[in-house]
C-alpha cells in the first residue's frame, strides 16, 4: 500500500509540474516522519515511473537526482533499480541511467551498519552484471545489424562505464566481498563475460575491442587480487607497525614476549611487509619512543623496551618462516640496519638524548644474540657517521641510561637469588641490598629491567614474601626488631612504588602461592587508591579495632622512641589512618623521622656493603634516607 501511495505522489508531483525541491518537501510532509526511504523503494519507484516511455521523464528523473544528492536514497538502492533495467534497446533510457551513475561512482561509501556496508557491496556486483549485459547486448546488435555507429557509441558509453568502476581497486574490493558473501552470485558475472567474449569478433572497431578487452581483465582479476602482491618501494612507511609499537612500550612493557611476537607476524602477513623493512620499521618506532619520551620513568621504560625486549622479539620472530625467497633472517636483519644508517637525523637525534651511540650499543646486542654476525657488526659500526657531540659539562660524569639499563639486567637475576635465600637466621644482610637499590634511580632501573625482561612480577613476589616475614615474632631482641621494622618499611615503600609506575595486576595477575593472602595484597585491594578505582570507607581496613588504635596512640603519647620489640607492623598499618584522625599532632612528632633509627639504618647500610656487590656500580653510593619512616 505504501509503495501505490508512493507512485501516486510521484504522478500527482509529475501532473502538477512541482520543482524538485517542492516534490522533496511535499513528500516528507505526507509521509511518517522517520521513513526509511530505501524501505519504501524509493529510488526504484522514481525510476520505474521516470522510465516508461521510449524515452526518460526528465521531470521525474530530477527527482531522483535530487533524491541522491540530498541523500535520501543510498548508494545501494540506486545501483540496484538501476541493474533491474533490461530493455536495452531503449539507448536514451540506458544513457541517463549511466549518467546517474556518474554523480556518485567515483566516491562510494557507507557509514551505515555492516548489513548496509554488504548491500552496497552486492549492488555494486548487481551494476557490473548490469554493464557487461549492456556491452553483450550491443555487440550481438552488431551482429545482426551491421556497423552502426549509434549502437558502437551505446557501447563505448558502457565499456568506459565498466573501465571506470573497475579501474578503482576499492571497487573490486567491495565486488570481491559480495562474492566472498554469495558465491552463486559470481556465476552470474561469469555468464555475461562469457557473452561479451563471445560478441567482441562482432565489434568492428579494433580500439574499442581492445577497450573491452582490458575491461573484462579487471573483472577476471577480482577472485585473485587478495594473492597479488604489488613491489614495495624501499622508502616505503607502515603505520601500523609504528603505533603497535608505541602501545606496547608505553601501555604493556611487563606483557609477555610471545604474544608481542605473534600480533607482529599477523601484521607482516597481512600487510605484506618484507622482512627489511618490517625490522626497519620496529626500530624506528623505537628510536621516535626514546626521543618523545619525557624524562624519568618513561624514559627508562622506552630504553629498556628498546635495548632488552625488542633483541628478544627478533629473536624469536627468526624461528618463524618468514616467506622471503632464499632469505636468511640475519641477511634480513643486517639490511635492515643498513636502511637505517641512512635516517641520520634520527639516530643523531637518538643519540643526543640518550648521551651515548644508541646505534653501536644495538648492534653489539644483536651480534650477542646471534642477530648478526661479527663482520656485519663490525661493518655497520663502521658505516655509522660521525655522530654530535654527546657529553657536555652537565653530563660528562654521568651514565647514559642505555648502559644503565643493560647493566641492571644480570643485577636484577642476582637480586633475585639473593632475596630468595633463606634470611631467617641474619636478616640484617639483607639491609645493604635494599639500600643500594634505593640509592639515586637505581630502584627504577631495576624495575624497569626487570619489566622488560618479563621479571617484574617474580620480583614483586620475592618482595611480597619478604614483606611478611617481619609478620613472624619469636623472642627477638631491639635490634632484631630494628632491622624486622626496616624490612617491613622498606619492601611495603619498594611495592607501593612497583604498583604505582607499572600498575595492581603486576602483584594481583597471579595467585599467591602462599596459602592465605599476604598482608599487602590485602592492603592493596581494599586500601591503595588508584585511577578509576573506588574505595569503600566503611571497609574494615579503615574502621581497625578501636583497642589498637588506643594503644597506639597511648604508645606515642608516652614514649619518647617507638617500641619496636614485638610490633606487628601490618597491624601498625592499619591502624595509623585512625590514629592520626585522632591525634594528627602526636602522630606528625612521632613518624617525623627518628635519629636512632636513621643512625641503626646507616650503620647496618656499611655492615651490609659486602652484601651491596650486587647493586654496586649501578647509580651513585648509598641513600641516606632509604631507612627513614
Amino acid at each position: 500500500m505504501k509503495v501505490v501511495n508512493l507512485k501516486q505522489a510521484i504522478l500527482q508531483a509529475w501532473k502538477e509540474r512541482w520543482t524538485d525541491y517542492q516534490w522533496a518537501v511535499n513528500i516528507k510532509k505526507n509521509f511518517p516522519k522517520g521513513a526509511t526511504w530505501d524501505y519504501l523503494n524509493l529510488a526504484e519507484a522514481l525510476m520505474e515511473q521516470a522510465l516508461i516511455g521510449p524515452s526518460p521523464n526528465p521531470l521525474i528523473l530530477s527527482y531522483l537526482k535530487y533524491a541522491i544528492s540530498s541523500q535520501m536514497v543510498s548508494y545501494a538502492s540506486v545501483l540496484t533499480a538501476i541493474s533491474k533495467f533490461h530493455d536495452f534497446s531503449r539507448d536514451l533510457c540506458v544513457k541517463s541511467l549511466l549518467d546517474i551513475m556518474d554523480m556518485f561512482c567515483g566516491r562510494l561509501s557507507c557509514h551505515g551498519k555492516a548489513e548496509e556496508c554488504i548491500g552496497l557491496c552486492r549492488a555494486l556486483l548487481g551494476v557490473v552484471v548490469w554493464l557487461l549485459q549492456a556491452c553483450a547486448w550491443y555487440c550481438e546488435n552488431l551482429r545482426e545489424l551491421g556497423p552502426a555507429p549509434n549502437i558502437e557509441a551505446i557501447l563505448r558509453t558502457c565499456q568506459e562505464r565498466l573501465q571506470t568502476l573497475m579501474n578503482s581497486t576499492k571497487n573490486r574490493a567491495l565486488v570481491h566481498i559480495a562474492r566472498l558473501e554469495d558465491q552463486g552470485s559470481w556465476s552470474n558475472v561469469e555468464q555475461a563475460m562469457l557473452k561479451v567474449t563471445e560478441g567482441l569478433g562482432n565489434v568492428p572497431n579494433q580500439t574499442l575491442r581492445t577497450s573491452l578487452e582490458e575491461s573484462l581483465f579487471l573483472v577476471k582479476s577480482i577472485p585473485s587480487m587478495l594473492s597479488v602482491q604489488c613491489e614495495l618501494p624501499v622508502r616505503a612507511s607502515f603505520p601500523s607497525v609504528h603505533a603497535f609499537i608505541m602501545l606496547e612500550a608505553t601501555m604493556n612493557l611487563i606483557g609477555e614476549i610471545q604474544p608481542l611476537v605473534e600480533q607482529l607476524m599477523m601484521i607482516k602477513r597481512m600487510q605484506k611487509i618484507p622482512t627489511p623493512l618490517f625490522v626497519l620499521e620496529i626500530w624506528k618506532a623505537c628510536f621516535t619512543g626514546l626521543i618523545e619520551s619525557p624524562e624519568g620513568t618513561e624514559e627508562l621504560k622506552w630504553t629498556a623496551f628498546t635495548f632488552l625486549k625488542i633483541p628478544q622479539v627478533l629473536l624469536r620472530l627468526k624461528k618463524y618462516p618468514q616467506g622471503d625467497q632464499g632469505q636468511d633472517f640475519m641477511d634480513d636483519v643486517n639490511v635492515a640496519f643498513q636502511y637505517l644508517l641512512k635516517l641520520t637525523p634520527l639516530l643523531d637525534k637518538a643519540d643526543q638524548r640518550c648521551t651515548c651511540d644508541c646505534l653501536s650499543m644495538l648492534l653489539q646486542e644483536c651480534n650477542k644474540l646471534g642477530l648478526l654476525s661479527d663482520s656485519n657488526t663490525t661493518s655497520l659500526t663502521s658505516k655509522r657517521e660521525s655522530a654530535p657531540r654527546l657529553k657536555t659539562g652537565d653530563n660528562a660524569n654521568k651514565q647514559p641510561n642505555p648502559v644503565l639499563i643493560l647493566r641492571a639486567e644480570p643485577t636484577v637475576t642476582n637480586i633475585l637469588k639473593t632475596v630468595d635465600a633463606d634470611h631467617s637466621k641474619s636478616p640484617e644482610g639483607l639491609l645493604g641490598v635494599l639500600g643500594h637499590m634505593l640509592s639515586g634511580k637505581s630502584l627504577d632501573l631495576l624495575l624497569a629491567a626487570a619489566a622488560a625482561t618479563g621479571k617484574l612480577k617474580s620480583f614483586a613476589r620475592k618482595f611480597i614474601k619478604l614483606n611478611e616475614f617481619p609478620k613472624h615474632i619469636s623472642g627477638e631482641g631491639s635490634k632484631s626488631a630494628s632491622v624486622r621494622a626496616l624490612l617491613f618499611d622498606i619492601s611495603f615503600l619498594m611495592l607501593c612504588h612497583v604498583v604505582q609506575t607499572y600498575g595492581s595486576e603486576v602483584v594481583l595477575s597471579e595467585p599467591s602461592p602462599m596459602g592465605e593472602t599476604p598482608f599487602f595484597e590485602t592492603w592493596l585491594q581494599t586500601c591503595m587508591p588508584e585511577e578509576g578505582k573506588t574505595l569503600n570507607p566503611d571497609h574494615p581496613c579503615f574502621r581497625p579495632e578501636p583497642g589498637k588504635v588506643e594503644s597506639l596512640v597511648t604508645l606515642l603519647n608516652n614514649s619518647s622512641e617507638m617500641r619496636l620489640v614485638q610490633v606487628k607492623w601490618h597491624e601498625i598499618c592499619i591502624s595509623i589512618p585512625a590514629g592520626y584522625s585522632g591525634n594528627s599532632q602526636c602522630m606528625g612528632e612521632r613518624f617525623a623521622v627518628s635519629g636512632g633509627r636513621a643512625e641503626y639504618y646507616r650503620q647496618h647500610q656499611r655492615e651490609g656493603l659486602q652484601h651491596g656487590h650486587l647493586c654496586r656500580g649501578l647509580v651513585g653510593g648509598p641513600r641516606q634516607d632509604a631507612g627513614k619512616r
